[in-house]
């Protein structure tokens, strides 16, 4: 699946290899969806806290996913 319009697509094929793959396509774009927005609220000034209370997490959760990439970040 090469855009994200093709895989919302391709999520309700009747073909279970083609939804499938549309399942991971979708997956892989809201995980960078979620890297961007989180690390967008953290260049922000926003807590930890605050951010897993949008997502919907603890903030142990949030902090364990995120906080290695922000690290990445800063170095660059």
């Amino acid at each position: 699946m090469d855009s994200p319009t093709e895989a919302v697509r391709g999520s309700t094929s009747a073909d279970p290899a083609v939804g499938l793959r549309a399942v991971r396509a979708l997956r892989r774009l809201v995980e960078q969806l979620e890297d961007l927005q989180v690390a967008n609220a953290r260049n922000q000034g926003w807590p930890w806290a605050d951010i897993a209370a949008v997502l919907g997490v603890s903030k142990q959760a949030v902090h364990k996913k995120h906080a290695g990439q922000q690290a990445r970040t800063e170095e660059n």
